[in-house]
């Protein structure tokens, strides 16, 4: 018989932990993935600096890809997770079958679509001509695996929504652990440079993704992923989309803002321009680690909230907004601690040059300041995916990146003379005035009038 993961019993916060503590390991085991990268690559011999700029350059690409993704992965997920609440198997499976041929579909389209406009994307992203050939280089080799790197992350958010917290974490840890292993061989000892950690990155996403894959299609699943499933239905694929919104905007405002930054840092670094790609390509390298391991734990929270939301046990919910909240600010607030006091010695692990050093330790103190806020944002909008709530978790994806990060970096840089300098002040300004008004617009609008007009079940004991 097959596990049913029934996440009405037991205490709430251990039933969340079970969920998200593999999913953040899986989560930071995932960041080491494409640091590795960074690192090897930052410490090239005589090139180090120019191609980890090229590297810094392609990351609105891996944003875009990401952010297709999700756009099916964060659609599906929760979506399977209250039908499974409500005991609907049917409706779930027409889910992921949907959400599995969107992925194919969007892929496919992506790999074709980038290849093709590689050179005149990667100019509009601000590559010079001494930075075009790593950025090139990197990318052509990166987009032949697109369709491996959608379906491992985009079919893990359905592994997860099963309630097999574990399997997840593996999909996730068998492709770093390969990548960490390929890395320095393609790069250093078989002399391919910035090519090799394109081709590690292939491998080990295409790994990834039999390993999803397989487990899908196997008997331990819960949910079967049917051919007849496969083609869009009207009922399932619109909500997926409208749902999914979130995530896509959430990763695609990224895009937007990582190509904002590049054209500012670009027009007032002067000659340091390329140094200061380079830097925030550091900076964004370690901003990954608290925030995906804090996304790990918003997303082993959400199918358990899912469950019970469908299930209409209300006061179980507002135990693991609770718990989900404290658990994020705890955590930003630890890793923000570390990498204040810790700052010099973060970005030597990528590039020791001492004109790096200058330029990105400040910007990262500055870049880092008000990141406890940014966990209150993630939170907040954790809440409003996990109860089907896709168009309030756009709202303050939009309000923190595209209303208050573009026009700050566009604004900043020519206020007082900061130059630069001003592009790195855009993100805890916008940490700060995005992260309270979600919070605050959540626990207003959702926790307070929770159950408060529908009946709460009673609850099982445990």
């Amino acid at each position: 018989m097959k596990v049913q993961n029934d996440f009405s019993k037991g205490q709430m916060w251990r039933v969340i932990l079970r969920m998200a503590l593999p999913m953040m390991l899986a989560q930071l085991v995932n960041v080491l993935y494409n640091i590795v990268d960074r690192m090897y690559i930052g410490h090239m011999a005589d090139v180090g600096a120019l191609a980890l700029t090229g590297l810094g350059l392609c990351m609105p690409i891996v944003s875009l890809v990401t952010a297709c993704a999700s756009l099916c992965g964060v659609g599906g997920g929760p979506l399977c997770s209250i039908a499974r609440g409500r005991g609907d198997l049917d409706y779930a499976e027409r889910v992921m079958g949907n959400a599995f041929a969107l992925l194919l579909a969007l892929g496919v389209a992506l790999t074709i679509g980038l290849e093709l406009s590689l050179r005149p994307v990667l100019y509009l992203l601000r590559a010079s001509d001494v930075t075009y050939p790593y950025a090139a280089q990197y990318a052509r080799i990166y987009l032949v695996g697109t369709v491996f790197v959608m379906v491992s992350l985009g079919m893990n958010y359905f592994i997860n929504a099963q309630g097999f917290a574990r399997i997840g974490m593996l999909t996730v840890t068998i492709g770093a652990v390969l990548n960490i292993i390929l890395d320095p061989i393609f790069i250093f000892a078989l002399d391919m440079g910035i090519s090799g950690a394109a081709l590690a990155t292939v491998i080990s996403q295409a790994a990834s993704a039999v390993w999803a894959m397989q487990f899908l299609l196997s008997r331990r699943a819960i949910l079967d992923l049917k051919l007849k499933n496969l083609m869009p239905r009207r009922d399932v694929l619109p909500r997926i989309l409208k749902l999914g919104m979130t995530g896509f905007v959430m990763n695609i405002t990224n895009c937007i803002v990582q190509i904002a930054s590049n054209v500012q840092l670009a027009a007032y670094g002067g000659d340091l321009g390329d140094l200061y790609i380079g830097a925030m390509t550091v900076i964004n390298s370690v901003h990954e680690v608290p925030f995906m391991v804090n996304s790990g734990l918003r997303d082993g929270a959400q199918p358990v909230i899912s469950y019970n939301y469908g299930a209409g046990i209300y006061s179980r919910v507002k135990q693991g907004i609770r718990f989900l909240s404290c658990a994020s600010v705890a955590y930003a607030g630890a890793m923000w601690l570390c990498i204040m006091l810790f700052t010099r010695v973060i970005v030597s692990v990528f590039n020791n040059e001492p004109a790096m050093l200058t330029v990105a330790v400040p910007s990262m103190r500055i870049y880092f300041c008000g990141f406890i806020f940014m966990s209150l944002m993630m939170a907040g909008q954790g809440v409003f995916l996990s109860l089907g709530r896709s168009g309030s978790a756009v709202t303050f994806s939009l309000l923190r990146k595209i209303v208050i990060v573009v026009p700050l970096i566009f604004l900043l840089p020519g206020v007082g003379g900061m130059g630069a300098v001003g592009v790195f002040w855009a993100e805890p300004i916008s940490d700060l005035v995005g992260g309270a008004a979600c919070y605050l617009t959540m626990y207003f609008t959702v926790y307070r009038k929770l159950g408060a007009d529908q009946p709460v079940r009673k609850e099982e004991s445990v």
